[in-house]
Order: structure tokens, then C-alpha cells, then sequence
């Protein structure tokens, strides 16, 4: 039969020569997937600056935006930088509905993330 690929999400890592960390999120992002960003989060250095480029991102529920939330936090905590790359209409109006917007720092290139990064 045909083969069914559910749920799948793929999370490269990419390291800036900046120093920053760059993470390419694709796929669905939910209760099930979101452990295994939350792991190759938690493995980069948040003081260097992380990007995360959702470009890709097909789906995402509350558990993926807990995962994102929790890292902002971390980054604020250990004074390092989070930036959200790519957002599609849809999630970028996902985080506005539950007033997420705010919170986050957006670009819409990982370049531009970066290079408000080594203006701080």
C-alpha cells in the first residue's frame, strides 16, 4: 500500500558563522513532534542568538508554540537572542489571536535575523 508519512517533522541545525545557531523547522509541529525541537533547542547556545526558520512549518498546534514560548523565556533569561524566520500568514495570525506577537522578535530572512543579532 502507500506508504503514509504522518506527522513528520524535520528540524536541520545550520550554524551561523556569526556564532548564532540557525534551526530549519519543517513539516508538523504538535504534541508529538514538539519534543524533538524542543531537544535540538535546548542544544544550542541562546546567548549566541538561535533563528528559527518556520518557512516550512505546515502545521503547528499549542504544544509547538509552548516549545517556541519556553525558549523566548530562556532566551530572555540567560540574555540571549530568539528570532522567528518565515512565518506564514497563518501562524504569524495564529500568534496575534493569542497575543504571541508581542513576545516574539520576527524577520522575514534568516540574513536580516542575523543582522539585527550582531547590531545588539
Amino acid at each position: 500500500g502507500a506508504m503514509v508519512t504522518d506527522r513528520v517533522l524535520t528540524v536541520t541545525s545550520d550554524p551561523h558563522p556569526s556564532g548564532a545557531g540557525v534551526l530549519h523547522v519543517s513539516g508538523e509541529l504538535d504534541q508529538h513532534t514538539a519534543p524533538r525541537l524542543r531537544e535540538a533547542l535546548e542544544a544550542l547556545p541562546i546567548e549566541s542568538g538561535v533563528v528559527i526558520d518556520l518557512a516550512e512549518l505546515t502545521y503547528c498546534d499549542s504544544s509547538g508554540i509552548t516549545v517556541l514560548a519556553q525558549t523566548q523565556q530562556r532566551a530572555l533569561a540567560e540574555h540571549g537572542f530568539l528570532s522567528l524566520v518565515g512565518l506564514n500568514p497563518d501562524l504569524m495570525n495564529l500568534f496575534r489571536i493569542i497575543g504571541l506577537d508581542e513576545v516574539f522578535t520576527f524577520h522575514s530572512t534568516v540574513d536580516s535575523a542575523i543582522r539585527r543579532l550582531r547590531a545588539t
